[in-house]
């Protein structure tokens, strides 16, 4: 394991490590202040596509985290990025919010439903059964099937909620087409986000609260990777995992003394 004062980037979910159903996590504050004021370099990264990074440094500044929109890597950036070098300038039929479809304009993509090269999916707070039936004839049609994440629900005051990897099961048993998920676990979301901070995996770590997505990304990626226990993942399920995080904390409170 690798002295975490070496780590030059670091890399942190959002959801259940810096702030738990908009409340902040205790020490979240102290931890992004201390990475910054050392010079080390910051990505928070979220499988959330409703939101553009603007939308989401606004939040995160109402809990009271500063957060700044060059600092956010959305699994929407990750998915205009891939798309970008894939098909440059091509195009998509797209159910969404504004961070996928301002993530795809931002890389010179139109949106559109005729014959586009792909169907990308991402979250929305109102899935509509005319748009995944559009969805489902223009993948019949030939479309390629792209979806930003594989999670099945998502949070919400009232409970879980369907979410990408739901819906996209649901055209993926209408089509007989599975998608290419971009998002965590896929360590392309983490390559990606390398790629954007100039780094190299040998010198970066990534925190995260799931042994299920942002540990075995980080550790696909080749990163350092930190399971911090305030989130989904608890100690006692880690030994269920055949992988192990590279270091186990309570909270990200535990990192501030070890950034230097």
């Amino acid at each position: 394991m690798k002295d975490l004062k070496a780590i030059e980037y670091w890399l942190s979910d959002m959801d259940g490590v810096l702030v738990h159903e908009g409340v902040p996590i205790p020490g979240a504050d102290a931890f992004l202040s201390k990475v910054v004021s050392s010079g080390r370099r910051l990505l928070v990264l979220t499988n959330n596509s409703l939101y553009t990074p603007r939308d989401l440094s606004a939040r995160l500044a109402a809990a009271g985290l500063d957060v700044r929109p060059e600092w956010i890597w959305t699994s929407a950036l990750a998915t205009a990025q891939f798309l970008a070098d894939q098909r440059p300038h091509g195009s998509a039929y797209v159910i969404g919010e504004a961070g996928l479809t301002t993530a795809l304009h931002g890389v010179d993509y139109i949106l559109s439903d005729l014959n586009p090269d792909y169907v990308v999916l991402g979250e929305t707070r109102n899935y509509s059964f005319d748009q995944i039936t559009r969805a489902v004839r223009l993948i019949e049609r030939g479309a390629r099937f792209i979806c930003t994440n594989p999670d099945p629900v998502g949070p919400s005051q009232e409970g879980s909620l369907p979410a990408c990897g739901a819906v996209a099961a649901m055209i993926t048993r209408a089509t007989g087409v599975a998608p290419y998920f971009v998002g965590k676990p896929n360590p392309l979301m983490m390559r990606s986000a390398l790629r954007r901070m100039g780094g190299h995996s040998e010198s970066a770590a990534m925190i995260g609260d799931r042994m299920d997505t942002d540990v075995v990304s980080g550790m696909e990626a080749g990163m350092e990777t930190v399971l911090v226990l305030s989130g989904v993942t608890r100690r006692h399920e880690i030994e269920r995992f055949p992988y192990r995080p590279s270091r186990v904390f309570d909270s990200v409170a535990d990192l501030v003394e070890m950034v230097e």
